[in-house]
């Protein structure tokens, strides 16, 4: 595939990012353009692997066909590029900006040198084809008769949704939310993906047949007795909204929020809306501390960067905290993780590189304040003793610290889906995980009823929710199948 020495004579380039002092000001996306020359010349590092696992299970949950693109992009058939990427991907505008690209770290040329540039050039396929115009409705030729609900419009339900309505079924997509995306709307700041990309695919859907309901609580504006009666099969795809909570004295004062709260309320701001003013959450000239060392953590940090935080405090940027409980991974791949697994090591977020102070082994033992408004956090480093029964965390003597805060950020993962309303009205079964549990097909015990992304596998990549969309589809599929039979 591509180039015969292609991964001997060219080296690895990505698009830039804009300048720090720049980006930091506006809310667009963070990267620069870059030629289709350049482009072409990254399809020429895929070497011709005997297995390329970038495609396998452990490189990519949708099993994109990534050597045949790559190759592809390097021959200049940009459309049977697309074409290729399609066959996998649903929404790969999605991905090429979101997704941690584990392809690329079971690159099999990332074992000697720099993987292959595989997320930017998914990326660049995608928008060339929206741009040439390559990418358009593709409505069913017949229609099944079969009513299908989806609940919930993330990447899952947005998948399953797209994949359903091809095979020729009615598909109506609830959301509570009043735009459709979940967290790829209010998730993800628009200095990682603009919203625009979101609607511009909504209207292919849109033009396929897929309807979307918008500020629908299904569970209470419909029942689950009107879901099941009205609809021939139902998936649920309403994520792991339930977020973790830090259980310590002080946790009720004011200036403590769930990061999620704090993302959607900007993205919000940056979509028009006007929010009440009592319940804005913003960081301007205040000093923020943010809980958890993850993707959202960092998007919480870069919204801090960029709404002002510590002006005015006699600080900088870069004295906003960013803190994990956890001890810090070593700078490359760790020897419990080997290629091609997804490894584990130290990643840092564009955001990082915006300012902020990343901290790690951090147990915040309690927030304290005045007139009901945090203004200190007390917390102790901690060591990762491994136990009889896994780890625990020990506190470090004489390691106690304090620090002034006006904002905390509480940004500690999820525990799953919310298990009351929908999901108890239809009588759903959950797994050890606390996720809802279903057999082979994504079917729950609930005859008819479905789940998929993470209400379904726990809070996950973008990628891993597409999957979970189109498995999803294919057991609806099924299912309906023997209802003609």
């Amino acid at each position: 595939m591509g180039s015969v020495n292609g991964f001997m004579t060219i080296k690895r380039q990505e698009p830039l990012r804009r300048p720090v002092a720049e980006r930091i000001h506006d809310w667009r996306e963070l990267y620069e353009p870059i030629t289709d020359e350049i482009l072409m010349q990254q399809g020429a590092r895929c070497m011709d692997c005997g297995v390329p696992f970038c495609q396998g299970w452990t490189g990519c949950p949708v099993q994109n066909m990534i050597p045949e693109w790559n190759d592809l992009v390097y021959r200049g058939r940009w459309k049977d590029a697309l074409k290729a990427l399609h066959v996998t991907n649903n929404f790969p505008e999605f991905t090429g900006r979101l997704c941690p690209a584990p392809c690329e770290h079971a690159c099999v040329l990332g074992e000697i040198d720099d993987p292959v540039s595989i997320k930017t050039l998914e990326w660049k396929i995608i928008e060339r084809g929206f741009n040439e115009g390559w990418v358009y409705p593709i409505p069913p030729t017949n229609e099944t008769g079969h009513k299908v609900a989806i609940v919930g419009s993330g990447p899952a339900g947005l998948a399953a949704a797209q994949q359903l309505r091809r095979k020729g079924h009615a598909v109506t997509v609830f959301e509570k939310a009043d735009r459709i995306g979940g967290l790829l709307r209010y998730g993800i700041p628009d200095f990682k993906m603009e919203k625009q990309f979101i609607d511009r695919r909504l209207n292919q859907m849109r033009a396929e047949g897929v309807v979307f309901r918008t500020r629908v609580d299904v569970g209470v504006d419909v029942t689950a007795d009107e879901l099941k009666s009205e609809f021939d099969a139902v998936c649920i795809a309403i994520g792991a909204g339930v977020p973790r909570d830090l259980p310590v004295p002080g946790r009720e004062l004011k200036g403590i929020h769930f990061a999620m709260d704090y993302l959607t309320q900007q993205n919000k701001r940056i979509a028009g809306d006007q929010l009440d003013p009592a319940f804005d959450i913003r960081a301007e000239k205040k000093r923020v501390v943010i809980i958890g060392g993850g993707d959202t953590g960092a998007d919480c940090l870069g919204t801090s960067h960029r709404q002002g935080a510590n002006a005015d405090c006699q600080l900088s940027r870069r004295d906003t905290r960013h803190m994990e409980l956890l001890p810090k991974p070593p700078e490359d791949r760790c020897e419990t993780t080997p290629w091609p697994l997804w490894p584990t090591k130290l990643r840092s977020s564009p955001a990082h590189e915006e300012g902020g102070k990343r901290e790690w082994s951090v147990l915040t033992k309690k927030f304290s304040g005045r007139n009901g408004h945090v203004e200190k956090l007390h917390g102790v480093q901690v060591d990762r003793v491994k136990n009889s029964g896994g780890f625990e965390f020990v506190e470090i003597p004489d390691s106690e610290f304090e620090l002034d805060v006006d904002l905390v950020l509480l940004s500690m993962g999820f525990t799953g889906p919310e298990k009351k309303g929908l999901l108890v009205d239809l009588g759903l079964e959950f797994d050890k995980r606390g996720n809802v549990a279903v057999d082979e097909n994504h079917m729950t015990h609930v005859d008819g009823v479905f789940a998929a992304g993470d209400a379904k596998q726990g809070a996950s990549l973008v990628v891993w929710a597409i999957r979970e969309g189109r498995d999803a589809a294919e057991g609806i599929e099924r299912y309906l199948s023997k209802l003609d039979s």
